[in-house]
């Protein structure tokens, strides 16, 4: 086996781990306190120095502005990205941005990229995607009201979503809505392109992430869709094809988040090490001569390491065998990964005592918003069973590897 950092990856990550640390973390805070709408010129300069450094758009082809990354490579440059709340809008790979640009790209007609693609890489526009719905657990995605009736040359669409990411200011959404109520439950729902200036699409609010309603990029928004028209050419890809469609975004979507998670991860250890080493208990002995202290650093340390390793393993046999093949590994990355976050940033709130509860660090930021890490793509419950269930039908009969 090669764990050798891969050829490509080595030659960009220290200019883009550099960037994020000198450029990204000493204003973040700042661009959260103040707002993204208030923020805009700050983050259209760094988002004009990430293009001059030929980093932009990592996940997309070079024709279309992108750096064209493998999805490993893609996935060591999301990890160094994660360091910062900031690095992934900067360096035009946010989520759902991202996966609207792989989708809209593998599936849109040419006449969609032109209008929504090309400008959606360039970064001057931004979209949102529109599935889950609060009447239905989000755990069993074909459980879905939002409807699509076929009236002459449009589709009429009438539901309600929330949890819709960035709709805040985005010029246009992906919606998931029935279109075929009678058909197979994973045959029912069709994607369709909606700008969010059309009639009847109404963004109710920003929704509160413990306190926290944020806005623009950064907030979740409900969204009511009371009879809006838009033209049969805005179905992405076939009708009915909504569920492959959101596969095909999910899989690599996971290795994003997951390599996110990492970053972070890797900035709040960095954080309780320096937290640890400068805090002065008394009579000169520091925060880490407590061997609690040294516990919780070791143990933070093995379990990202096995993170790390295992969500590349996941994102090698995408890459080689693909998504499918590799379904097994995303569910164990998913809900893994998340729980060794939230483990290693309550620790370092716990070694900065009540400074990490405070914003005067970007601890309790990463608290309250990756909370949900657990919970959003599927919570962990359910990718547990599923692998579980996979693993268990080899015994079902006496049987077993």
């Amino acid at each position: 086996m090669d764990f050798s950092t891969p050829a490509r990856a080595q030659r960009f990550l220290p200019e883009v781990s550099a960037f994020v640390r000198d450029e990204l973390q000493p204003v973040e805070l700042d661009v959260l306190r103040d707002g993204f709408t208030a923020s805009a010129g700050r983050l259209r300069a760094l988002r004009d120095k990430v293009k001059a450094m030929g980093y932009w758009a990592p996940h997309m082809p070079e024709e279309l502005g992108g750096m064209q990354l493998g999805l490993v490579d893609h996935a060591l440059m999301s990890e160094a990205l994660g360091h910062s709340v900031l690095g992934h809008y900067v360096f035009g790979c946010p989520a759902p941005d991202a996966g609207n640009m792989e989708i809209l790209h593998k599936f849109g007609s040419e006449a969609q990229k032109e209008r929504w693609l090309a400008p959606l890489v360039a970064g001057e526009m931004r979209s949102c995607f529109s599935m889950t719905e609060p009447e239905h657990a989000g755990s069993n995605p074909t459980r879905m009201s939002c409807s699509a009736r076929r009236e002459g040359d449009h589709y009429v669409i009438n539901g309600h979503k929330w949890f819709t990411t960035a709709a805040d200011g985005s010029d246009f959404a992906i919606v998931m809505a029935v279109t075929d109520p009678q058909g197979d439950a994973y045959r029912q729902a069709s994607m369709i392109i909606v700008p969010t200036n059309t009639p009847g699409f109404d963004l109710v609010r920003n929704i509160p992430i413990m306190g926290d309603a944020g806005e623009a990029w950064a907030s979740h928004g409900e969204i009511q869709y009371r009879d809006v028209r838009v033209p049969v050419d805005n179905l992405l890809g076939q009708e009915h094809a909504a569920f492959a469609i959101a596969q095909e975004r999910l899989g690599p979507g996971r290795i994003h988040h997951c390599m996110r998670w990492l970053g972070i991860c890797e900035r709040a250890l960095d954080m309780m090490c320096r937290r640890a080493a400068e805090r002065d208990m008394g009579e000169g002995k520091p925060l880490a001569s407590k061997q609690i202290v040294q516990a919780w650093i070791a143990e933070s340390r093995a379990a990202i390491n096995a993170s790390r390793l295992s969500v590349l393993q996941a994102a090698w046999k995408i890459e080689n065998e693909g998504f499918y093949a590799a379904r097994e590994e995303i569910s164990l990355i998913k809900f893994f990964v998340a729980e060794v976050m939230m483990k290693v940033i309550d620790r370092a709130i716990q070694v900065h005592g009540a400074l990490g509860i405070t914003s005067d660090t970007i601890l309790s930021w990463y608290y309250a918003h990756e909370r949900g890490s657990r919970i959003y793509d599927g919570p962990d419950e359910v990718h547990k069973m599923v692998v579980a269930r996979r693993m268990l039908k080899a015994y079902a009969k006496g049987g077993g590897k």
